[in-house]
């Protein structure tokens, strides 16, 4: 499964004591069982208008539809909360562990597996945000709030009146919003740590990118500076595409086609 060129580019960063940033995405969770964001459970119902998750995951939606908009969230919140990490997760903090300050963890996941896995919140930046979270909708602070306990204990989202008036800011009343970055948005450093992650990653000397095909913008960036600075790409997926390729194509790096729940432990017992 692993190539004699990929194990030779991890004996070199081995003895060198290299950096690793992990980049991953939602092929790492639909392995616990959580669909993907755009799969056909995404879809959502507001009177007899369907809507696709590109429309109901914009700050637009949420301006005219704030209640249907939380449902929909409440919705994903209740899939992530039945599901567990899987050996994929389990193997990054593994990694971290064994790493120390020379490992971080960059994730386009919003689910909180790779926390709940024992992944720190030091090391795990997640540039889309958090599910788990809320925070004021008119930004009176940049703070998080966690969602009310009683979220915990809805089963559906026909339940939502009974957490709807809880769902606000203590600091000015005003309803909240999910904390994720929605498509209409930007990442920026306060809310999603861009920046930072950034910095973490073009200090490694190897990505090792898992279950994403790498649409968007920032993860882009991370995978292009590795490439075009001669550093290695180690890409992990049951499909080939633009990050494999890439992967491929960087110097010491290459494709390995399978789960990263298996292919995962795999690497990081190398390390």
């Amino acid at each position: 499964m692993i190539s004699e060129n990929i194990k030779d580019t991890l004996r070199k960063v081995k003895e060198n004591q290299g950096n690793i940033c992990f980049l991953t995405g939602a092929g790492v969770s639909a392995e616990s069982g959580i669909r993907t964001f755009r799969g056909k459970d995404g879809y959502w119902t507001v009177g007899s208008d369907v809507y696709t998750p590109q429309e109901m995951a914009t700050n637009r939606m949420f301006q005219t539809e704030s209640e249907e908009c939380w449902k929909w969230y409440l919705m994903r919140f209740l899939i992530c909360r039945e599901v567990d990490p899987n050996p994929g997760h389990y193997a990054i903090v593994e990694a971290e562990k064994k790493l120390g300050d020379r490992f971080s963890l960059v994730t386009q996941n919003i689910d909180g597996l790779h926390l709940r896995a024992g992944s720190s919140i030091e090391k795990c930046f997640q540039i889309h945000g958090s599910i788990n979270h809320m925070r004021c909708r008119f930004e009176c602070s940049d703070q998080l709030f966690p969602l009310p306990k009683e979220c915990d204990k809805i089963n559906d989202t026909e339940d939502f009146e009974s957490v709807r008036d809880l769902l606000v800011c203590p600091d000015c009343g005003a309803m909240t919003r999910p904390h994720v970055l929605w498509f209409d948005e930007y990442y920026n450093e306060v809310h999603y740590k861009a920046d930072s992650a950034v910095s973490s990653a073009q200090k490694s000397d190897l990505l090792i990118v898992a279950g994403t095909t790498i649409m968007t913008t920032l993860p882009s960036i991370i995978m292009e500076h590795f490439y075009n600075y001669d550093k290695p790409i180690i890409n992990i997926d049951i499909e080939d595409g633009n990050a494999s390729r890439l992967a491929e194509a960087s110097n010491g790096g290459g494709f390995i086609k399978a789960k990263s729940a298996e292919a995962l432990p795999m690497l990081v017992d190398l390390l």
